[in-house]
């Protein structure tokens, strides 16, 4: 069967995270319309028992880092790089292509790639028929393919299309297996999500999520989560007057995360300042992102 690593790179919002989705029928990453939502390299495993297993993988949108933070996101971009056996190049079909280009062509590849341009719904034809040109003669691009990853048309050619480049090989994990992610893991993003639903400017981009007690009951799940902030004016905008901000997002999160867990979820939230986290090398590590 064919077995491989497809690992999925691009421009913050390109829709990578959506596209994840959609290629597992699952939500395993969230989604937002802001940019640089993802921040770790997530992996999600499509499964045809016999036929194939993709290990897919959602990876930070590249940009030029500013804080350390940053510098840790491109770096798990830089492993996805390393290990992908195919590479998928996603951008929006209505983006410019040059731009994409010097951004892809940077990336150095030395692995089968193929350019995805995605909202080809929202494209005209001529836009898609011509990017589909200009990438396709691109030394770096073994085959450009438009989809919509939102509306989800064409992936199961996309699919087909990546098969062809997979080596063949046994199956790395089992059948029934969607990532190897913990479920607390998606918990804390699902919170981190909402975040970025709520809050405007720069409130979610200086908002870390840690998950603190995770525990199954017989009942329910009992989650207890940490929102770091950097600044005292930041928690007191989460917080809002009389509390109303953060009740608020714990009944959104709790909502969500009980949809994902599909059991009644009993969610703790509380802030905690941290100044400068997102440049703090002990920090970093302690949330989880190194």
């Amino acid at each position: 069967m064919k077995v491989g690593f497809v690992n999925i790179f691009g421009r913050p919002n390109a829709g990578k995270s959506t596209l994840l989705n959609a290629l597992l029928g699952e939500k395993l990453a969230i989604v937002s319309s802001k940019v640089q939502t993802t921040r770790h390299r997530i992996k999600g495993f499509l499964t045809e028992p016999g036929k194939y297993q993709i290990i897919f993988s959602d990876t930070p949108g590249i940009i030029e880092p500013k804080y350390k933070l940053q510098e840790h996101m491109m770096q798990a971009v830089k492993k996805a790089l390393e290990d992908a056996d195919v590479a998928l190049l996603l951008l929006d079909a209505k983006d410019d292509l040059e731009v994409n280009d010097a951004i892809f062509a940077s990336l150095k590849l030395n692995r089968p790639a193929l350019v995805v341009l995605n909202k080809m719904d929202e494209a005209s034809p001529e836009k898609l028929k011509r990017a589909v040109l200009f990438f396709s003669e691109k030394p770096y691009c073994q085959k450009a393919v438009a989809i919509s990853a939102l509306k989800k048309l064409y992936l199961d050619e996309l699919i087909q299309t990546i098969m062809y480049f997979l080596p063949e090989g046994e199956p790395f994990f089992g059948e029934e297996d969607l990532t190897d992610l913990p479920t607390r893991f998606f918990a804390g993003e699902l919170i981190r999500e909402k975040i970025y639903a709520l809050f405007e400017e720069e409130i979610p981009y200086h908002t870390a999520v840690v998950i603190q007690e995770f525990k199954e009951k017989s009942t329910l799940t009992k989650i207890t989560a940490e929102i770091i902030v950097q600044r005292e004016t930041q928690k007191a905008i989460i917080l809002g007057e009389k509390g109303k901000m953060i009740k608020k997002l714990g009944t959104m999160a709790r909502e969500e995360i009980e949809k994902f867990l599909d059991r009644k979820v009993f969610l703790e939230l509380f802030v905690k300042v941290r100044p400068k986290w997102r440049d703090n090398e002990t920090y970093l590590k302690e949330y989880g992102y190194i």
